[in-house]
Parts: structure tokens; C-alpha cells; sequence
């Protein structure tokens, strides 16, 4: 790794191309097993392949007795995933595992003694939500001399930048351009930013985030309070326009499920915590032991916070929220969400290339928690289509040609298990608004399947891409109409206990 500019920025042209070449390949060079840049390792490839070949083969011979048994596969795989989710969602729902920071402690400590701190803000294509950055970052409640903020702009991009020159005029907040370089995504330009910071602590907010002012002093305090071998302190993530339609109100409650139950649930565990984009706070030490983003998976988040797990190290969820936009366009949610099931995909793809150094590394429990996660999430989600497909076609008046090709013992349980899969998701989202306070979420929650169908649209495309260009990088747009500051149904949850109102 190129020499980190702990004694300040640097801004030579020599240096700038160690950097880049670092954060392109740094990662692909030092441990190139580790690196997505190759999709598919050559046994994975071929074993995919043979087992494909054996489908079709035995389809072609045998046909009932093959969709038995891929049904059979299919609805154990899909009800062990279910199971295991409803397992973190109860384990978190009494909180205990979530670290509390109140404000007074957050604030007792004095500056002299808080560590220093680098936040990487990456932005590309985005001049609309420039100026709400400055203000974001300048309500953070943190000594100046000890706060290093780097806006990570692609050269290329001269809207963005101009926008950012005609409106900044802050001085603890630099713009650092990132020469243009393939792969165009976010975990590159984080990379080649890590170079240029110089705190103890690092963390990533997106341009259009909100987060809490006190957030980076609770997250000093909780890494003093946790155990020596905490990698990362992780942040909830939730959004500031949750009620602007419905759209944005299924996401609200899906981030309500995720970060305030399921990932304190993965806490209880040595099982992998999959890091949210934003607001995940790192030791820069570890950083530089483990490596630090993967340019090449879509879901560096996800992979970096395996792969923290998989080094021996811990992650744990602080109290303190951060607001972001939620997409209220399907086709921009879309966009996103089919980038994050195949960065799941590319990320179980990545880890599970050593499979005995994985079992060793995570143990049994935390092994079938990533196989759970990273890739039955996106499979579950295409699994919900295909079973609705031959659901419907039996209500459509087509029960003959279902029963043909699905016998009864085959169909039926598999119907139950949809049945029983999806009313455990419902009932999981309608507790979490609940126990959330967002009871306006309640809609959303009870009208969950057709969020469903989304996630199963994205899913499948998702996977598709996986196989045709697995490193494209899908821009989200943030700055829509409508999602201006505003109050939302996020903002008037109930905040994490120990958090200002």
C-alpha cells in the first residue's frame, strides 16, 4: 500500500498515480483471492456449469422426478433462510446488543482526547445536493483540528465539481479529484481517499446523508468501551423522506427491520455483520491490515464487513442515526437494489472460494449465516417470483398443467412454505414499525408483498447482470423531486435509547 499521508494531504502528481494504481489493484495484487475483479473463480465456474448441465439432462429424461427434487431444494433453502431470519429479528428486538452512548458522555470527553478522524464523502454526478452536504457536515459535533473531511470528486466530472468550488467555503472541508479510471465505482474513489487521510478513525457518509452531530463522538466513546478486537462501529441508517409515498415508506421499513433488528441480532453471534454503505466507522489500523474497499464488488460494505469477521475481528451497531434519501422512483430503486443483490452475490462468491479456511475462520454458525445472507437474500427474492408464477397460473384456471409437471406432495408444501415465508416477512415489518414508533409505516408494512415484487424484479436482474458485467456500477440519483428537508416518518421514530430526539 502506497505510504498513507498521516502528516497531511498530499497533492503530487507522483503520489496521486501510487494511489490510484493502489486503489484500482492494491487489493486485487496483495490478496487476489479476495478480489471480485474475477467473478468467477475457474471450479466455481465449472462446477456451476456441471450442475446446470445435470439439470437439463435429467429434465430432459426425467422430468417430474427433477422438478421434485429442485422443488424440494428450493423450499428447503427458502424456509432454512426464512427461519434463520425470524432467529436474528427476535434475538434483536430487546436491543441489549446495541451500544448506547448518551449525550452527556458523548460530550464529557475532551477534545483533547478524542482520537482524530477522516470522513470520506465520495460524490459523483451530483451538483444538486452539493450545497446540503456543506451543511451536513458542517452540524457534525467534533474539534475542527481533529476532523479531516475529503469530498471525493471523479475529475471528470466538472459539474459536480464546479458545484462544489461555487459552493464551498469551509475550511475543514477538501476536495480531493480522483483521476478518472475504471472501475468507476464509489469503493475506488474511497480507496484512493484513504490515502489521503490522516485519522485514527475513518468513516463514509454519501453527499445527501444527515447524520446525527454526535455521531462521531459516540463513536469515539463506543471504541473505547468495546472489546480491543471491534474492527468497526456501524451506525443506523434510516431516511428523511420516508413518507413521501408509498415507495419510500416499504424502504423506510425495510432499513427499520434491517438496522434495528437484524444486524443487533447478528451481534449476539460471531456470525458476519454485512456493513451498511454509509456511516460504518473503522479503525484506520485494521483498515490497513485487512485491506481496505474492493473496487471490483458492488457491495464493498458487505464484503469489507465479511471480511472483517473472517480477519478476527468484530463489528458492533451504535444508537445514533443517520438520514438519507430513500429512492422514490421504481426504476432508480430498482437500479440500486439489483446492484446490491449481485454485490451480495459477488460477495459469497468471493468468500466462499476457500471453503475450509471459511468453516475455520467463521465456524459453522457464522458460515451458514453468510450463506443466509449473502446469497439466500437474493435468491430467496427470485425463488418469491417463480412461486408466484405457478401459484397464479392455478387460480387462472390452469390447475391441469400445474399438476402435470408439480404433484400435489410437491406443490402444496412448496405453497404453504411461499405462504408461511411471506406472513413471517409481514409479520417481522408490521413488529419493527411497531417497536419503531413508526406507526405510519403501518401501510407500508400490511402492503408489503407488492414490495416484493420489486425486490424479486431486482433480483433477477440483479443475478442477470452477475453473469454479463458484474463490476458495472448502476448510479442510484439522488436530489429527486420532493425529497427536500422536510419531516418524515423517520424523524419522528423514536430514536435509539441513549440518542437525542
Amino acid at each position: 500500500m502506497v505510504n498513507s499521508a498521516r502528516g497531511g494531504p498530499r497533492d503530487d502528481a507522483e503520489f496521486a498515480q501510487a494511489a490510484l494504481h493502489d486503489a484500482v489493484a492494491g487489493l486485487r495484487e496483495r490478496h487476489p483471492i479476495s478480489s471480485a475483479s474475477v467473478a468467477f473463480y475457474p471450479w466455481q465456474k465449472r462446477t456451476g456449469l456441471a450442475l446446470l448441465g445435470v439439470v437439463i439432462v435429467c429434465a430432459a429424461l426425467f422430468l417430474v422426478p427433477t422438478l421434485v427434487v429442485l422443488t424440494l431444494v428450493c423450499t428447503i433453502g427458502y424456509l432454512w433462510t426464512l427461519a434463520d431470519r425470524l432467529l436474528l429479528f427476535f434475538r434483536g428486538l430487546d436491543g441489549s446488543a446495541i451500544v448506547h452512548v448518551s449525550d452527556d458522555d458523548a460530550r464529557a470527553v475532551p477534545d483533547d482526547e478524542l482520537p482524530s478522524y477522516t470522513v470520506l464523502v465520495p460524490a459523483y454526478a451530483e451538483p444538486e445536493v452539493i450545497g446540503q452536504l456543506i451543511e451536513n457536515m458542517a452540524a457534525l459535533d467534533y474539534p475542527r483540528d481533529k476532523l479531516q473531511v475529503l469530498l471525493l470528486l471523479e475529475a471528470d466530472d466538472a459539474p459536480t465539481i464546479d458545484a462544489a468550488r461555487d459552493a464551498f467555503d469551509s475550511e475543514f472541508v477538501e476536495i480531493l479529484l480522483v483521476p478518472a479510471a475504471q472501475p468507476r465505482t464509489k469503493p475506488k474513489a474511497c480507496n484512493f481517499g484513504f490515502h489521503y487521510a490522516t485519522g485514527e478513525i475513518v468513516t463514509i457518509f454519501d453527499a445527501e446523508d444527515r447524520p446525527e452531530p454526535l455521531q462521531l463522538r459516540r463513536a469515539a466513546v463506543a471504541f473505547t468501551r468495546l472489546p480491543a478486537n471491534t474492527a468497526c462501529v456501524q451506525a443506523e441508517l434510516a431516511f428523511h423522506n420516508g413518507s413521501q409515498n408509498l415507495l419510500t415508506a416499504w424502504f423506510t421499513a425495510d432499513y427499520a427491520l434491517w438496522f434495528r433488528f437484524v444486524l443487533p441480532g447478528l451481534m449476539h453471534s460471531t456470525s458476519p455483520i454485512p456493513l451498511g454503505g454509509t456511516s460504518n466507522h473503522l479503525r484506520r489500523t485494521v483498515l490497513e491490515e485487512i485491506g481496505t474497499w474492493d473496487p471490483y464488488n458492488v457491495t464493498e460494505d458487505a464484503d469489507l464487513g465479511v471480511r472483517i469477521a473472517e480477519s478476527g475481528y468484530r463489528t458492533a451497531v451504535l444508537a445514533s442515526v443517520t438520514l438519507e434519501e430513500a429512492n422514490s422512483d421504481p426504476i432508480n430503486w430498482i437500479r440500486q437494489r439489483s446492484r446490491w443483490y449481485k454485490g451480495y452475490l459477488q460477495t459469497f462468491l468471493v468468500h466462499t472460494r476457500r471453503p475450509a479456511h471459511l468453516l475455520k475462520s467463521l465456524g459453522p454458525v457464522g458460515l451458514s449465516r453468510l450463506i443466509t445472507l449473502m446469497a439466500g437474500t437474493p435468491i430467496i427474492a427470485c425463488l418469491n417470483m417463480v412461486f408466484w408464477l405457478i401459484s397464479v397460473s392455478w387460480f387462472l384456471g390452469q390447475p391441469s398443467v400445474v399438476q402435470a409437471e408439480f404433484p400435489w406432495y410437491v406443490y402444496f408444501p412448496a405453497l404453504v412454505s411461499l405462504v408461511v415465508g411471506n406472513s413471517a416477512v409481514l409479520y417481522m415489518n408490521v413488529v419493527a414499525c411497531r417497536e419503531t414508533g413508526n406507526s405510519a409505516l403501518l401501510v407500508a408494512a400490511l402492503t408489503s408483498p407488492l414490495y416484493w415484487v420489486l425486490m424479486s424484479i431486482a433480483a433477477i436482474k440483479g443475478t442477470y447482470q452477475l453473469l454479463r458485467n458484474p463490476s458495472y456500477w448502476e448510479k442510484t440519483f439522488h436530489g429527486l423531486p420532493g425529497t427536500g428537508p422536510r419531516a418524515s416518518v423517520a424523524e419522528k421514530a423514536e430514536p435509539p435509547p441513549g440518542t437525542s430526539p
